[in-house]
């Protein structure tokens, strides 16, 4: 009999890389011969898709306890813990759920932080003491785990972010044509782009210029607290660089295939990321995935990914270290 997995996560049509997440990993432990089930973790009600066969409502009255006897049903229980998508404060709600599971818990750890608040150390401490198996997709990872959590180092397993193979079987377009730079992902305060959009205003004598691609709509988070004040003040910022030929924002939300289509059209993959604790990146893992060269702030999923020589680290908001990056990559 295949091993039954219950996954405890968001899940489309929620968009987010978690989901996103999610989702290919559903899809291959099926195709691997395992039986596969989604307690989806929602703000509100969704009409369920494929897989999907519980609905944890974060606001809702002893929504813990149903989920976690949805989680019951299955063999082992794979958790994907990020404090942003769980009920209460640094999303401790997650905790009353793992209380009542029964079965073998699997918790993949996508953020752990080098200073965590208080309350943040206990919520992760409380996941990893529920968890048999603690899965994190970086070396980094495990090893703020094992020093700041004094977890055993037997209980963590790295295991890297996986990808779909999307490299291009030759080139897109002659290279003589104008050369195209993307950052994508879900947009909002933290990304990075005004200091990319500086950087580019340093590339204008490039003959041709290159085009700087932003793909990804406002995140719905930010969007419902910010509104697009951020995407506001970097088309100001295009504007008042004179750069408005060399950047396009495409503010949609994208399918898979139109994504990697997308990404395999570039020529380089920009990461001018502010933070300095990102153990996990999926955008980052796609562009390496596309054989792109990648510019990236240094940030240790980063570090640890390009130190092989897949690109170029530069320092945290330093546009000058960006522009001269591209430069490199672009005219090299």
């Amino acid at each position: 009999m295949a091993i039954r997995f219950g996954i405890l996560s968001t899940f489309p049509p929620t968009q987010c890389g978690l989901a996103t997440f999610s989702q290919a990993l559903a899809t291959h432990l099926q195709g691997m011969g395992a039986a596969v089930g989604v307690v989806q973790v929602v703000d509100s009600p969704q009409v369920p898709i494929r897989l999907v066969t519980h609905q944890y409502l974060v606001t809702a009255p002893g929504a813990a306890r149903a989920a976690a006897e949805a989680l019951n049903t299955y063999d082992i229980a794979v958790v994907q813990h990020e404090y942003g998508i769980y009920g209460a404060r640094d999303g401790v709600e997650v905790l009353d759920v793992l209380a009542e599971v029964c079965v073998p818990i699997i918790a993949v750890l996508h953020t752990v932080l080098t200073q965590p608040t208080p309350h943040q150390h206990q919520v992760l401490a409380g996941v990893v003491d529920a968890a048999s198996v603690v899965v994190t997709m970086t070396e980094t990872a495990r090893q703020r785990l094992i020093a700041g959590w004094a977890v055993n180092p037997t209980k963590v397993s790295v295991i890297a972010h996986g990808a779909e193979d999307n490299r291009a079987a030759g080139p897109d377009h002659p290279m003589t044509s104008a050369q195209t730079i993307l950052t994508w992902g879900l947009l909002g305060e933290g990304k990075g782009i005004e200091w990319a959009l500086e950087a580019i205003a340093g590339l204008k004598d490039l003959s041709p210029r290159p085009t700087y691609r932003v793909v990804g709509q406002t995140h719905p988070r930010v969007l419902e607290r910010d509104g697009e004040a951020y995407r506001d003040r970097l088309k100001a910022l295009v504007q008042s660089f004179g750069i408005a030929s060399m950047v396009e924002f495409d503010g949609r939300y994208l399918d898979g295939p139109s994504l990697r289509r997308i990404v395999r059209s570039a020529d380089v993959i920009l990461l001018p990321y502010d933070s300095r604790d990102q153990v996990t990146s999926g955008v980052l893992t796609e562009a390496v995935v596309a054989g792109k060269p990648v510019i990236s702030t240094a940030f240790p999923h980063a570090v640890e990914l390009l130190s092989s020589g897949a690109g170029i680290l530069v320092a945290r908001q330093d546009p000058e270290a960006i522009g001269a990056a591209l430069r490199r990559v672009l005219t090299e």
